[in-house]
């Protein structure tokens, strides 16, 4: 009986040791190998935006539509959503707030009526989907994720994107659900200022939306939605639906959203030149973001602005106007909102 207690005895301290032993080997491997953070930045446009133009209530309303937009996107990241479902989710949302140049909000073009782009990319197969010249679908980033995951094509536009929304049960919307008095009467503006000066005014304001998230995996994901610029004619379209102008995304650099004068950042391939220089030069997205906004940009002569997030979470702003809607989340910190200055850099750690 001695014996078997003795061995019993023995048996037991071994079996505690080995508890003791894998929890000490998991709590290493943790510290070795840290949950993974998650993030993501999103912007709702860039231009001349000045604080003494901004009531109390119009500034606290767009404050609150960043940081809920914000939320809305950690609590998706956290939950385990993959980047792509994050970005469409957190646009849709975006889309939706009449604050916006992108879905409800959209501007109006030189006939009155309108046509949205957006596009979306995913950083770890560089697949992508984009959309021009819609006027019924409601979320026009819905639609290019549609064209992104169901279609073996990347850009799809005008009356053909429609067909292919109406083939996957999108319902259509009246165009002038996109209507708010506020783009009406900066479409009126416009056109009396066109007739005054015999040529279309240049925009002072970019109102594109854009995202771009990190997810539990490590990937990466880029989208951006517009409603163009007042009072465009012929079937303009500026950089939000074109990979490597507005939007671009690639696990091996960065995810970028853009917003400013579309024809300048097609031009100067503002996305992708961001992206390229991270991967093939070693900058960091700032460098990257500073050297094509506030040199190679501002050499052709265009404004505006961009997001970027890295595969390890770091942020960063750049813009060449007076201020740019943007925010930033990143797990186990708080998330920021600005609106007015030039802070190119997001915090980060």
């Amino acid at each position: 009986m001695r014996l078997l207690r003795s061995l019993r005895r023995r048996y037991d301290r071994a079996v505690r040791f080995s508890f003791l032993f894998s929890l000490w080997c998991l709590s290493a491997a943790l510290a070795t190998n840290p949950t993974p953070p998650v993030a993501l930045v999103i912007h709702g446009g860039a231009g001349t935006i000045l604080k003494k133009n901004m009531t109390p209530e119009k500034e606290a309303a767009y404050t609150t539509a960043l940081r809920e937009a914000l939320e809305h996107g950690m609590s998706l990241l956290e939950s385990g959503k993959p980047a792509i479902e994050v970005v469409s989710q957190v646009i849709v949302l975006m889309e939706d707030a009449p604050l916006f140049n992108a879905g409800k909000g959209s501007v109006l073009t030189h006939k009155g009526g309108f046509s949205l782009d957006a596009s979306i990319m995913t950083g770890h197969d560089l697949q992508a989907g984009c959309v021009a010249g819609v006027t019924t679908v409601r979320n026009p980033i819905l639609l290019a994720r549609a064209v992104l995951e169901r279609s073996p094509h990347v850009f799809l536009s005008g009356a053909g994107a429609e067909q292919f929304a109406q083939s996957l049960g999108f319902k259509p919307v009246d165009p002038k659900w996109f209507r708010t008095e506020r783009r009406v009467q900066e479409w009126r503006d416009q056109l009396a200022k066109e007739k005054q000066q015999g040529r279309r005014p240049m925009p002072v304001k970019f109102g594109t939306v854009g995202v771009v998230a990190l997810d539990a995996a490590g990937n990466l994901c880029a989208g951006t939605s517009t409603g163009g610029i007042t009072n465009k004619k012929f079937g303009r379209i500026g950089d939000s639906p074109i990979i490597g102008a507005g939007t671009y995304a690639d696990n091996k650099s960065c995810a970028v959203s853009a917003t400013g004068q579309g024809e300048y950042f097609i031009r100067a391939h503002v996305a992708g030149d961001i992206a390229a220089r991270v991967a093939y030069r070693g900058e960091t997205i700032q460098q990257a973001a500073d050297a094509v906004i506030h040199k190679k940009l501002t050499e052709l002569g265009g404004t505006g602005g961009v997001i970027v997030l890295d595969r390890n979470g770091r942020a960063a702003y750049s813009f060449n106007t007076a201020g740019m809607y943007r925010g930033y989340y990143r797990s186990g910190e708080k998330p920021e909102v600005a609106i007015y200055g030039e802070k190119v850099t997001a915090k980060s750690k």
